[in-house]
């Protein structure tokens, strides 16, 4: 039985401050020389009750300061039109997910476009528990857009730079889902893309979405890449901490914890579903990468090595050379912020050589369909 109070809260951003000194519960325990119950006291320390202390409530999510998110979204989609001018044909866009939800996106198209299905096609994730499609990607779509690709950059829900309601709708390995694999409706708008050339590719949240598309029993994408992806919210949350874990229980579609929810959690974690893998998919992970550790990347690996063989190409980069806070995690999106060229070191070079090499394999970018293929027999 406990007797702890009912507590006083105060929320701060994520912290919750108790006001009591310490706080005893007391369990039942056997007593062997008696044969029968005793109870024992443990002293609980409230400071280490608060730092572990996680809201199952959605008015307990994180706000952050929606104006200046989108002042910052502003600056960017600036930065893509000025920078865009001349190398690509650069809109930014908007479509409809599965339940209604407007979803912004950016897309990126060669200048010189070619006849009906001339074009093979991409969705590119962007990660970030709430991120956005960001200036570091500016470089790898110039490249994509130069062999010939589409491309389409989802603003799922929860991403930033859309005020409140967009950012609060974030639903982690639910409804965002469908807000990717909707952007393939749009591309069917374009009758420069072909259908049947269309693939899928994300970093770190971006790289949980690609693989979660890709263990559907039924998608429209011909193969994709996860890079440094998070594969296990079961694993991931109680390895991160309670101050993670903060952002995850207190979304509309969870509300709880992995030992509350454990159907959900599981449900929502593309580790656990890699036995509907029908298309190939390519993996990469750093063994130094400090926001998806190692230890929850191998998770993904190694199933897919063990279950997978034949569609999976995995390949694991021993601390590669770090870039910025998480060391490893973006050891492959190495990019100078203001010249917006790539930073390169052999990791990233290695990383990017074998993505394109393996799109170039699935999609073929180089072939424009629109016009009739010519084969000579020798």
């Amino acid at each position: 039985m406990s007797v702890f109070p009912p507590p006083v809260q105060r929320f701060q951003f994520r912290r919750v401050v108790v006001f009591a000194a310490a706080v005893v519960i007391v369990f039942p325990g056997a007593s062997v020389a008696q044969g029968g119950n005793q109870r024992r006291s443990v002293r609980i320390a409230s400071a280490r009750a608060s730092d572990q202390y996680v809201s199952n409530k959605h008015e307990d999510h994180p706000r952050p300061d929606f104006q200046r998110q989108i002042q910052q979204k502003a600056q960017t989609d600036s930065i893509y039109r000025a920078r865009s001018r001349g190398v690509m044909d650069f809109q930014k866009i908007s479509y409809k997910s599965v339940d209604g939800m407007t979803i912004p996106a950016y897309l990126f198209q060669p200048l010189n476009k070619r006849g009906a299905k001339g074009h093979a096609a991409m969705v590119w994730v962007h990660g970030g528990v709430h991120g956005d499609w960001g200036t570091i990607y500016f470089p790898f779509v110039k490249e994509a857009i130069e062999r010939g690709y589409v491309i389409i950059a989802p603003e799922y829900r929860g991403s930033t730079g859309y005020g409140a309601e967009h950012y609060l709708a974030i639903d982690y390995g639910g409804k965002e889902v469908d807000d990717v694999a909707s952007a393939v409706d749009f591309l069917k708008t374009l009758s420069h893309v072909d259908q049947d050339r269309i693939g899928v590719m994300g970093w770190s949240h971006g790289g949980f979405i690609t693989a979660h598309l890709l263990f559907r029993e039924q998608h429209p994408f011909k193969g994709g890449a996860a890079i440094v992806p998070v594969t296990n919210l079961v694993f991931r949350l109680g390895f991160k901490g309670p101050r993670y874990a903060w952002n995850f229980s207190t979304q509309r579609g969870i509300l709880g914890m992995p030992h509350e929810k454990r159907e959900e959690y599981i449900k929502r974690s593309p580790l656990y579903h890699v036995d509907n893998l029908k298309v190939p998919i390519l993996v990469h992970a750093a063994t130094n990468d400090e926001d998806v550790d190692f230890e929850e990347n191998q998770q993904l690996v190694d199933a897919l090595r063990s279950r997978k063989p034949d569609l999976a190409e995995t390949r694991v980069y021993v601390d590669p050379h770090p870039w910025g806070g998480s060391v490893g995690h973006a050891f492959s999106r190495r990019v100078d912020p203001q010249t917006l060229e790539r930073v390169d070191s052999p990791a990233q070079i290695d990383s990017w050589d074998r993505t394109w090499a393996f799109f170039e394999w699935i999609l073929r970018p180089y072939e424009g369909r629109s016009k009739p293929v010519t084969y000579i027999v020798r």
